[in-house]
């Protein structure tokens, strides 16, 4: 299988303001930079928003101080929200996704398995609603790109029913289109 590096369709975004969303504070880092005169200090926070029931998001953010960067990162996470299909607290298929160096593989587990995953992708995805689930994180482990890679992973996931239809409409457009020739 093949890793995905980008969304292959159209992601689209969804309305926050309509939801409970629960927020989880991932990390928050201190970053410096270095100018002329000394060392400029800021904060990293890396926050995932969702609601448990398919809609999940992350947001990164910097600030000059702890709680500015823990609001806009909630603010981002908000704003980035995606769709997921969930069947029976689980994924459709299994899925590979490729982010920077991190790369993250997510399989569908029985009824009752439980979650067995890192805490970067678990807390994704519990906050997704999803709670059988198989993963392994590999290459780097930086919980930026980890946490990235589990979204586009979520991003890749298509229901049957949903690709059905899009063949369907596929088909009868080229047989059209030959039609006309």
């Amino acid at each position: 299988m093949k890793a995905v590096t980008k969304a292959t369709t159209r992601v689209e975004r969804v309305e926050s303001s309509e939801l409970q969303l629960e927020e989880k504070l991932m990390t928050v880092d201190r970053v410096t930079k270095v100018v002329k005169g000394g060392r400029r200090l800021r904060f990293r926070a890396l926050m995932v928003v969702g609601d448990g029931n398919g809609h999940v998001g992350v947001g990164l953010a910097k600030a000059t101080g702890v709680p500015e960067a823990i609001r806009k990162a909630g603010a981002m996470g908000r704003k980035q929200l995606i769709e997921v299909p969930v069947i029976d607290e689980t994924i459709p298929h299994e899925t590979l996704a490729k982010y920077g160096a991190s790369i993250v593989l997510l399989k569908p587990a029985a009824q009752g398995r439980g979650m067995i995953a890192s805490n970067t992708i678990r807390t994704v995805l519990e906050l997704a609603g999803i709670r059988n689930i198989v993963s392994k994180s590999l290459g780097s482990q930086n919980r930026i790109n980890v946490a990235r890679a589990t979204i586009l992973a979520l991003t890749s996931l298509r229901l049957a029913e949903k690709v059905a239809t899009e063949r369907v409409a596929e088909t009868s457009s080229s047989e059209a289109s030959n039609a006309i020739e």
